[in-house]
Parts: C-alpha cells; sequence; structure tokens
C-alpha cells in the first residue's frame, strides 16, 4: 500500500519537474518548484512509515519550514528586485 503510494507521489513529482521545466512563465515554475517541495515531504513521511522509522517526519517538517522560508525570499525578489530591500517612508508608512 505504501509502495503504491511513493509510486504516486514520484509520478506527481515527475509531472511537477516537467512543469518546472517547461512553465511558459516565471511564476509557473516557482509553482512547480513548490509542488516538488511538497512532493519530497510527502515521500519523506511515507519513506519513514514504509521502513517503520518516524524520525523522518521530523526532518520532512524542517524541509517544508526551508521551503516556505525560500519561496518567501524567492517572491521577495520577484518584487523588489533584491532581497535587501529598504523601504520608503513616503511610499510605504508601514
Amino acid at each position: 500500500m505504501f509502495t503504491a503510494a511513493i509510486l504516486g507521489v514520484l509520478a506527481a513529482m515527475a509531472l511537477a519537474v516537467a512543469r518546472c521545466l517547461i512553465g511558459p512563465t516565471a511564476f509557473d515554475r516557482l509553482l512547480a518548484a513548490n509542488a516538488i517541495g511538497t512532493s519530497a515531504i510527502l515521500l519523506l513521511a511515507l519513506f519513514g512509515f514504509l521502513t517503520d522509522r518516524p524520525e523522518f517526519l521530523d526532518i520532512g517538517i524542517t524541509y517544508a519550514l526551508l521551503n516556505v522560508i525560500a519561496m518567501l525570499a524567492v517572491l521577495k525578489f520577484f518584487r523588489y528586485g533584491a532581497l535587501g530591500h529598504e523601504q520608503d517612508p513616503e511610499k510605504d508608512p508601514n
């Protein structure tokens, strides 16, 4: 049962890699990269259950946090053109 789930997640990951390579816009590629990260987390969890090692879930949670931080950094780079964006008090009062 877990083997079939792992094969399904690998198939979804292969489709996401294809979208990442073919995607017409940068945002399609970014969404595909996020889907690859999510699939990797699912793959870690399924492999942990298959091998009866629940500590893989901790690795998956850590990878999920890194995935969220990386996506926020990339989106900030797309919006401002740099990660060290300084706010202009006249344009943005916050």
